[in-house]
């Protein structure tokens, strides 16, 4: 099974902005931060951004 890693960056947002994502993030029972993962999360996926995952390895070329 491949190793999850994350990677660190620094993102300014205003006041007003901070303060909608904690009160959301309190409302949905997440931290900031996984609030702001579950948002870009989505985002990517509307977009269809996301790499594909990789699902279990299957021989397409076998004959039963």
């Amino acid at each position: 099974m491949a190793e999850k890693t994350t990677k660190s960056f620094i993102l300014r947002v205003d006041v007003e902005m901070m303060n909608a994502i904690e009160s959301w993030a309190a409302d949905e029972f997440r931290s900031t931060n996984g609030q702001l993962l579950w948002i870009i999360t989505e985002a990517l996926r509307k977009a269809k951004r996301l790499p594909k995952k990789k699902g279990p390895v299957t021989d397409n070329n076998s004959h039963s």
